[in-house]
């Protein structure tokens, strides 16, 4: 069996909300912590064989708000912590742009999943995309992949008063990222 061909699951995960509490610009590193359950909740993922995705929109440099080296430095700060429990960001797939700027990688177009699509054998009907915001249910639809809103950070505020609104719906409402990922395992065995 040729196993450099085969193709992997993957969850593309929201940052800010999702993965560490939302705080508004997360403008300086004493800011961020990390969500309860959160690398427990990787974790299974990762021993389940996915590959895991950070996919976020960070304007706050293009705002003026605070350096674009700020990002980068609390990415490292994010994976140092993931690490202790064993977890591993493949990668961080950000835009830096402001919504001004339309760019293709601002969630919700797909630009970041083509990238790592360019990057990784990924199978996207095995994958997922969690966040707290519906742009992230967005993303995945409009990336032909399932997804799933989390309650943490504005997702209650998203399910009450966006949701309605919309056409679409999300794949599966969680709690949180431990039942979101509870979820997935139950989803793929099903």
């Amino acid at each position: 069996m040729d196993f450099k061909n085969q193709k992997i699951p993957a969850v593309f995960l929201d940052r800010d909300g999702t993965i560490n509490e939302e705080v508004g610009y997360l403008n300086h590193p004493s800011r961020l912590r990390i969500l309860k359950g959160v690398p427990q909740a990787l974790k299974k993922l990762q021993e389940a064989g996915f590959k895991l995705f950070v996919v976020t929109n960070q304007s706050g440099p293009a705002r003026g708000y605070f350096p674009y080296e700020l990002v980068d430095k609390i990415h490292e700060l994010i994976k140092k912590r993931l690490s202790k429990y064993g977890v591993e960001i493949a990668e961080f797939l950000v835009c830096l742009h402001h919504p001004s700027e339309n760019c293709p990688c601002r969630k919700p177009k797909i630009g970041l999943i083509e990238k790592a699509l360019s990057l990784y054998p990924i199978d996207i009907s095995k994958s997922y995309v969690i966040g707290d915001r519906l742009i992230d249910v967005e993303l995945a639809l409009n990336s032909g992949i399932k997804g799933i809103l989390v309650l943490t950070g504005y997702g209650k505020g998203e399910l009450e008063f966006v949701l309605p609104q919309r056409d679409f719906k999300p794949h599966f409402i969680a709690k949180n990222l431990l039942e979101a990922v509870n979820f997935i395992l139950k989803d793929l065995r099903t």
